[in-house]
């Protein structure tokens, strides 16, 4: 295996905000990497789930006003210890609304109206991708035997599939009366 010089870019930010671990360097890049990426998706949908929070309407607002609250205001706490993690590491994180922009897999929706079961299954969609992103920074920890940061994303996913069960069934169709 052919060991490769860093660059000057790579030797400052080694220096200037490489804490100290016993991960291997390629282990905390990798790691690094996938948690910006996934903190990119996060600020997505904090941002979209909030759009949808002030723009909900219908017969149902209050309850599905409340509940968009709700998740925003989980999906938002997961922003900074995810940053922080990456840094606990040696790595780095997000700089900018432009590197989220880049970085994110989470589509907009900029309509001017979109319906509360559209709003809902959006987002149950959303979160549902997140989980499958997160899965997959996971098992990047797991080859990289970083446990704290394998042990965070449990939780998160975790919080992420009640979301989506919650959306999930704030969007299944009404049964009849005997049902």
């Amino acid at each position: 295996m052919t060991k490769t010089t860093p660059t000057a870019k790579e030797a400052h930010v080694r220096e200037y905000l490489g804490t100290p671990t016993d991960l291997k360097a390629d282990a905390v890049k990798e790691v690094a990497v996938g948690l910006a990426d996934t903190l990119a998706d996060v600020f997505a949908l904090y941002v979209k789930t909030k759009n949808f929070h002030w723009h909900m309407s219908g017969r149902h607002f209050r309850d599905y006003h409340l509940l968009l609250d709700e998740q925003s205001a989980q999906i938002f706490a997961m922003t900074d210890p995810m940053a922080e993690r990456a840094r606990k590491i040696g790595g780095t994180t997000l700089h900018s609304i432009g590197e989220i922009a880049r970085r994110t897999q989470v589509s907009d929706n900029d309509a001017l109206y979109v319906t509360p079961e559209d709003m809902l299954a959006e987002l149950r969609e959303d979160n549902l991708a997140l989980t499958t992103r997160m899965r997959k920074v996971h098992a990047v920890c797991d080859d990289a035997n970083d446990v704290a940061t394998a042990s965070l994303l449990e939780n998160w996913i975790d919080e992420t599939e009640r979301r989506t069960w919650f959306l999930f069934e704030a969007t299944r169709p009404a049964f009849g009366k005997n049902d």
